[in-house]
């Protein structure tokens, strides 16, 4: 599968510590060597990064890993290619324009016979189902409020009957914002930690590297990070449910609803070597827990750790 990166905060922040240890995740922790991107939001415009080159030797990704750029909403993709060719154009996140604010999206997963009626307004640039689904995301979102932007709640309703549609292709777990708010859903496999005072060290799980949050925070710091798999190996994350679609803001989850998915993904849960987007690290560790009589699927939730981005 693809790797997703995400992070909601309440004052701007860098997300360098955590970007270490996800790039690693682009051909050396794992195979996900085919592109890689990050989105960085100011206000309601954003700054993209995208490269066809894996993220572990990209120039542009260890700029990013040195350069510590703040923001309220981050999103971040490193790419197993599924459908579309390793291409420019066809690297996550991608972003278009709606009501007057760059909105971005990353996918991880596979939608299969998934062809939206598109008219015009958004069209994809490559040949990704990834783009195509955002594409019918924001053409949706723009026939049911054609003025401008509603209130988040409204807003947020909007975009579950739009993903309870999409959800019947396939595995869509995708991360989307427009800057004020950040979106996850959860297909098959997402986490997520908030992190606030008091605030302690990390360490990452692809990296041998750790960072005290406490010497750079201050009480009214608070961030939300959202990855696919946990990034760090001292902290407890908590699993999305398949199906969850949660709404994040100012660094804490401000609304959750759970779309069904179908059962031939769930399916793809029990065994990811039948999904064709799944990593090895999860192949091999679903093997590995299959030949010990193990079946469990998620990490034990519990209450957010504390701990911020730097």
């Amino acid at each position: 599968m693809c790797q997703l990166l995400g992070m909601n905060c309440a004052a701007p922040t860098d997300v360098t510590f955590s970007f270490t240890g996800f790039a690693a995740r682009g051909g050396v922790t794992d195979h996900h060597a085919d592109g890689w991107g990050i989105a960085f939001f100011e206000d309601k415009a954003c700054r993209l990064f995208i490269d066809h080159q894996s993220s572990a030797t990209s120039p542009i990704a260890e700029m990013v890993k040195r350069y510590p750029i703040k923001s309220k909403n981050t999103i971040a993709h490193i790419r197993k290619a599924t459908q579309g060719h390793i291409l420019l154009e066809n690297c996550h996140p991608f972003m278009r324009e709606l009501w007057g604010r760059h909105w971005i999206f990353a996918h991880n997963g596979d939608l299969k016979d998934y062809s939206p009626a598109l008219t015009g307004v958004y069209q994809p640039v490559g040949t990704t189902d990834s783009e195509l689904a955002f594409c019918a995301l924001l053409q949706g979102l723009r026939k049911a409020f054609p003025g401008c932007q509603p209130p988040l709640e409204e807003l947020f309703a909007a975009l579950e009957t739009l993903t309870r549609e999409i959800t019947q292709f396939g595995v869509f777990n995708f991360l989307m914002s427009n800057g004020q708010a950040l979106f996850a859903h959860c297909s098959t496999h997402l986490h997520y930690i908030v992190r606030r005072w008091p605030f302690s060290t990390a360490h990452l799980v692809d990296a041998d590297v750790s960072i005290d949050f406490a010497k750079y925070t201050t009480p009214e710091d608070r961030v939300a990070v959202i990855a696919t798999k946990p990034l760090t190996d001292n902290e407890v994350w908590s699993a999305f449910q398949p199906g969850d679609l949660l709404m994040f803001q100012h660094g804490e989850v401000i609304g959750r609803v759970n779309v069904p998915v179908p059962a031939s993904v769930l399916e793809k849960l029990r065994n990811p070597a039948l999904d064709a987007s799944a990593s090895a690290t999860t192949i091999a560790a679903s093997a590995g827990a299959m030949a010990i009589g193990t079946t469990e699927l998620d990490l034990e939730a519990a209450d957010d750790t504390a701990a911020f981005e730097s």
